[in-house]
């Protein structure tokens, strides 16, 4: 099961997540997410537990727990067809042509 972890603290690392989520059952993977230019957390990240009873356990206990000073949420990781889509995309400034008059 992949478990999605929300609100974690910028200094949390791929590696105490791995801890955190440890002493539920055994952990396939854990990944904080970063910042592609910065490498900078962004705050989330994801656990991946091979049983999904250990892994449900582990959301129904840690989801609202105050981890490193702040309250994380953990859920059920949904994949990524079921998210919304954002519209839109492209330039910010009305049909691609500058705000700038010449």
């Amino acid at each position: 099961m992949n478990i999605y972890i929300s609100n974690l603290s910028y200094g949390v690392s791929d590696t105490d997540l791995k801890d955190l989520f440890a002493e539920y059952g055994d952990i396939s993977s854990a990944k904080v997410i970063t910042d592609r230019e910065t490498g900078r957390s962004r705050g989330f990240g994801f656990v991946e537990m091979p049983n999904d009873e250990q892994a449900q356990k582990a959301i129904d206990e840690l989801n609202q727990a105050t981890y490193d000073g702040k309250v994380i949420n953990v859920n059920v990781a949904k994949p990524r067809d079921d998210r919304p889509r954002s519209s839109g995309g492209g330039n910010r400034n009305g049909g691609g042509y500058s705000s700038k008059r010449y």
